[in-house]
């Protein structure tokens, strides 16, 4: 499962930022049952979930995002979304979207939430 994220960019704190997430090359059969996270690596310190959904649009988010980002998924058109609102300046890192079959990390956006 091939994703590219794309939508990053620099905001000032308190804003807000739409990531999406397009799987170009991935039959709709494939991408619809998939589980696919957002995932973010902030400098200095370890890649962590963000917030995740299942092919039946079951929800995760992580504790430092709940109440702020939403994500949602069109299955037609093969994109996985991350509404970011009300961003603070520990939300800058780069962005990862990721299949949970996936062994390997591909192409980052990058976030920065100045303050």
């Amino acid at each position: 499962l091939h994703l590219q994220p794309f939508g990053g960019g620099l905001v000032q704190a308190g804003g807000s930022l739409r990531l999406s997430c397009a799987a170009p090359r991935t039959i709709t059969s494939v991408f619809n049952p998939s589980t696919i996270g957002w995932y973010r690596q902030a400098p200095g310190k370890e890649r962590e979930l963000v917030a995740d959904i299942t092919g039946s649009g079951v929800i995760n988010y992580g504790d430092s995002v709940k109440g702020r980002f939403i994500i949602s998924r069109h299955n037609a058109r093969k994109r996985i979304f991350l509404q970011m609102n009300n961003l603070k300046p520990e939300d800058t890192a780069d962005y990862y979207c990721r299949s949970s079959s996936s062994h390997s990390w591909g192409q980052g956006t990058q976030v920065s939430v100045s303050s």
